[in-house]
């Protein structure tokens, strides 16, 4: 049997083996819109960024976009458990047909409302299954599991999962929807604003940010080409950048401060000088110590981030799934 841990994303997701096998993808999933992308294409379906690429051709689907499975959209349902099954066979050696043991990492809403819908998609090519948030997958695996706190800054959640010793219950948890998706589109927002002339995607706002997202104080300028009446011009967006990843912060200190504050009063000072920082947010230049200078008001504080963020999810589900006792697995 093939154990793995899978962490489901917003915007990419990953899938960490028992064989040492890694491997990560978009969380895009395309089929051909006709026959003739089909011809084009050459394939029945695509993933990841080469469907992003060929979205033109294709019926493009990002099934975990909002943190949940639109359920009762057959599609939806589908393009997860393609997705899955292309994860599965990245890891799998070839001929080799075993069906797996998976600890699945998910958005923490989506582990709320989407159980029945996650099994079935794993269903066909899993033996067994436990479903968990995506930060407490991180939490096991950097071993912060008592007076901690998970900060998993995803695209289109933040999931907060507060640990102390034993699994989290729905109360430990908190999810909110201004993430990383949120930050596109305020960016957009601003540049369409200062340069209304200039031509540019959604899709190439999100490559800006990856590239250059910070908070506080730039480190230096942020300059990009962008088309102008079809000609590459160089515009510069760094009071935008700033302003778009520095929406995000209100939501988060908020919900930070409010699951720390329900806790238990004689452990709030652990819980605050034990933040972890992971997912493709925690990237975001300064956002880990604006955080923790955020919190600092309220006593001493330190945020620290995975030092993986693409794998963190996947190799604390995977480390789950090799400690898990029989009775906590779901058979399939």
């Amino acid at each position: 049997m093939l154990i793995a841990g899978i962490d489901l994303g917003t915007s990419r997701s990953a899938i960490s083996a028992i064989n040492g096998r890694k491997k990560w993808v978009e969380s895009y999933v395309g089929w051909p819109k006709d026959f003739i992308a089909r011809k084009v294409i050459g394939a029945p379906i695509l993933f990841g960024e080469e469907a992003v690429n060929r979205r033109l051709s294709l019926d493009l689907y990002r099934p975990l976009q909002n943190g949940v499975i639109k359920e009762g959209t057959a599609r939806d349902e589908e393009a997860v458990k393609e997705l899955i099954h292309h994860l599965i066979q990245l890891v799998q050696s070839k001929n080799d047909d075993r069906k797996i043991r998976a600890v699945v990492g998910v958005p923490a809403e989506s582990l709320k409302v989407n159980k029945v819908a996650l099994k079935k998609a794993v269903a066909e090519y899993a033996e067994s299954l436990f479903v968990v948030s995506e930060p407490f997958a991180v939490a096991y695996g950097v071993n912060a599991l008592d007076n901690a706190m998970v900060i998993d800054v995803g695209a289109g959640t933040v999931d907060f999962c507060i640990m102390h010793g034993t699994v989290p219950s729905e109360d430990d948890q908190r999810t909110v929807l201004t993430a990383g998706d949120y930050i596109d589109q305020q960016l957009f927002s601003f540049v369409e604003e200062r340069y209304p002339d200039s031509d540019f995607t959604l899709n190439m706002i999100r490559r800006f940010k990856e590239k250059y997202s910070f908070v506080g104080e730039p480190q230096k300028s942020v300059k990009v080409d962008i088309p102008v009446n079809g000609k590459a011009t160089k515009h510069d967006i760094t009071e935008e950048m700033k302003r778009a990843c520095e929406s995000i912060l209100p939501a988060i200190i908020e919900s930070t401060l409010e699951l720390i504050a329900k806790f238990d009063p004689e452990y709030q000072d652990e819980i605050r000088k034990n933040i972890v920082l992971a997912g493709g947010g925690s990237q975001i230049t300064g956002l880990a110590d604006c955080l923790q200078d955020a919190l600092s008001e309220y006593g001493p504080s330190k945020v620290n981030v995975v030092d993986d963020p693409l794998f963190g999810g996947a190799d604390g589900a995977l480390a789950l799934a090799q400690d898990m006792p029989e009775e906590y697995w779901t058979d399939l």
